[in-house]
């Protein structure tokens, strides 16, 4: 069993709680620290830290300096060019077709091969043809005869008539009689118009057979140009049908040597582009090599793909060399002005516009937050007002003693990166504000 405690043991144990609890400051709230519950102290607190943010902001504009990004004037070459893309094709393409149907029997001509003018290129089985031939000259011999039988009918009617006409004038009118006279007459003008129509038989079956004649030598293709085979589209044994539109048998092209660039040229720089400019062009098989190409026409007619207007501009190409190849895709791109020796500037100097100043007064609308975090430091004193300009004129900047001075150029012809200076008070080497760059001592 425990021992009893005593009064004077309990007494001892609460004044020892208590010594501990004053030890550690966890008096009742209601005594010596009740004050941590009042409004006012975290009121206070809280405009303590701002106060240290405010400080700490201070001290980080007081350090942050902007640093401008310059540029000078110079003087060169200014280049204006205009890119487009297209594809490679000879000069005379000719599609050799064949305009009568039947069966390819040989073909004698394949890829890349050379050909002659009047080179036979393919043969088709003439056969059919043949006897079709064979049938119109039949026919033309059996009309033949009757103009033979028609002329001799003819002849035979004449010379009744003609007795007819002496026995009249011998027997004084009497015979023969009118109605002998009349079917006479009338046999004559038979013989006649079977003669005339025998004749037209004739020339129809002369036609007819002339027909046969050509198709039967359209049966075989030649080649219409001195060149080079580009395309083979047939096999011997293959059934070609000229029904609506003659089949295309052979592609040849005239000249390799010499080839043309057609590119697409877009709508806002085609008023550029003119016949007789020089350009370059290079394609994917020869990276790092360039080919010059002339400008010979540029056309009226518009094509719209995706609705993007271009307009098809052809460029003479010298391929002696026979590097290049038909359908290749080509980058041209076109020297459509040149200027040596201008006043330049980039034209990143163009683009800079200088920072807004803040107006004094104005209260900033960013509350507790914008004033809690720092802020891009202002640009220096605010830069002179000058009057908008337009057109060619154009607004630069330059530093005077740290601030911001504008200066009124007239701009000339313009690439990507360049732009001409026409005039404005601006020299070589006269350095121009191209930016901002914020740095921290």
């Amino acid at each position: 069993m425990p021992p009893r405690q005593t009064g004077l043991t309990v007494k001892i144990n609460m004044q020892a709680e208590k010594d501990i609890t004053k030890i550690l400051g966890l008096e009742e709230t209601n005594g010596k620290f009740s004050w941590l519950k009042k409004p006012w102290f975290w009121w206070l607190l809280a405009a303590i830290v701002v106060s240290l943010i405010l400080i700490v902001r201070s001290r980080m504009a007081q350090h942050a300096l902007v640093h401008y990004q310059t540029e000078k004037v110079r003087r060169g070459d200014l280049v204006v060019t205009v890119s487009a893309t297209g594809t490679l094709s000879p000069v005379n393409e000719v599609k050799v077709g064949i305009e009568v149907s039947g069966t390819i029997e040989k073909v004698f001509a394949d890829y890349n091969d050379r050909v002659k003018v009047g080179q036979v290129l393919a043969t088709l089985d003439t056969r059919r043809l043949e006897a079709q031939a064979g049938q119109s000259k039949s026919s033309l011999e059996a009309t033949r005869a009757k103009v033979l039988q028609a002329e001799a009918t003819l002849k035979e009617t004449q010379l009744k008539m003609s007795r007819y006409d002496q026995t009249r004038q011998l027997s004084g009118g009497k015979v023969p009689s009118p109605l002998e006279m009349d079917t006479a007459r009338a046999n004559l003008a038979r013989g006649k118009a079977d003669l005339a129509n025998a004749k037209a038989s004739v020339l129809q079956a002369e036609n007819t057979y002339k027909d046969n004649q050509i198709q039967l030598k359209k049966a075989v293709v030649y080649s219409p140009i001195n060149g080079v085979v580009l395309e083979r589209s047939i096999e011997p044994g293959q059934t070609v049908a000229s029904s609506f539109e003659s089949p295309v048998l052979f592609k040849l092209a005239e000249d390799l040597t010499k080839m043309e660039l057609q590119v697409d040229v877009d709508e806002a720089d085609v008023g550029l582009v003119s016949e007789g400019q020089e350009g370059t062009f290079t394609v994917d098989a020869y990276p790092d090599q360039t080919f010059p190409a002339k400008i010979t026409q540029v056309r009226y007619g518009s094509e719209t793909v995706d609705g993007v207007v271009t307009y098809k501009t052809v460029l003479a190409v010298d391929n002696s060399s026979l590097s290049l190849r038909p359908g290749m895709t080509a980058t041209a791109t076109i020297t459509v002005n040149k200027k040596s020796d201008v006043l330049m500037v980039s034209n990143a100097v163009l683009r800079f516009s200088p920072p807004q100043t803040s107006t004094p007064g104005k209260k900033s609308k960013g509350g507790l937050l914008g004033a809690m975090l720092p802020r891009p430091p202002s640009s220096g004193s605010k830069p002179a007002v000058v009057q908008n300009t337009t057109g060619k004129q154009q607004q630069v900047w330059k530093l005077s003693q740290g601030n911001l001075t504008p200066i009124t150029i007239t701009k000339g012809m313009t690439d990507s990166a360049f732009t001409e200076i026409v005039s404005g008070a601006v020299d070589t080497d006269t350095e121009l504000v191209t930016g901002i760059s914020e740095t921290n001592d």
